[in-house]
């Protein structure tokens, strides 16, 4: 598949929220939290850019598996950016289960472990899309999900935090995040606090170039 081509773009509408997306955050940058989020890269990189996405998206599966192994390689490993995950979990009561059980992840365990956690998670999403709507993702789903990955005193500590719900502040954050910036359907991207309209990887790496600029 040809680096310069986002082919999930044609399928954005599998994933979306009510209503076809057209946001003015497009046109101007707004200010993003990017505290206490789950990132990749080095801090010191001076360009942010962050997903919002939903684990029963089928959409942002094909994202996560295509398209940013070339983010990570090409502007994350390089220095260029940083990428952030934050959830916006909308397609089914499972989508909101398994958000608020991946911020667990984070606060519990950490970075790593997080990311080791939300790969597995794209890994188990079901090929056939008649599963997008139905509650896959329960509790003793995700529990043995994490358990392939973790030891069982992590687990436990996991499920602790889970039971007690309090991952839920952290969930809301990232919820209320998005419908502030208008987002309405995963995967979307921002650069910078500026919603990424572009159809190419090229067209990302120029503006995380004309991001960084802006920030010299």
């Amino acid at each position: 598949m040809a680096k310069g081509i986002f082919l999930v773009v044609g399928l954005f509408a599998v994933c979306m929220a009510g209503v076809i997306f057209l946001s003015n955050a497009a046109e101007k940058s707004v200010d993003i939290e990017y505290a206490s989020q789950p990132f990749v890269g080095e801090e010191p990189a001076p360009v942010n850019i962050v997903e919002f996405g939903d684990y029963k998206c089928p959409v942002c599966k094909d994202f996560n598996d295509s398209f940013f192994p070339l983010i990570d390689q090409e502007l994350v490993q390089t220095g260029k950016a940083k990428f952030y995950f934050m959830n916006y979990s909308f397609i089914n009561v499972d989508s909101n289960r398994s958000a608020q059980f991946a911020e667990a992840v984070y606060q519990e365990l950490g970075s790593e472990k997080f990311w080791k956690f939300h790969e597995l998670m794209y890994s188990k999403q079901p090929a056939d899309l008649s599963f997008e709507k139905v509650d896959l993702y329960t509790n003793e789903f995700l529990e043995e999900t994490l358990a392939e990955m973790a030891t069982t005193e992590e687990v436990a500590s996991v499920m602790s935090v889970v039971e007690n719900e309090d991952s839920m502040d952290a969930w809301e954050k990232d919820t209320a995040t998005a419908k502030q910036l208008g987002v309405s359907g995963t995967p979307t991207m921002f650069v910078n606090g500026k919603e990424f309209t572009g159809n190419s990887f090229d067209d990302l790496v120029k503006m995380v170039e004309e991001a960084a600029a802006d920030g010299k």
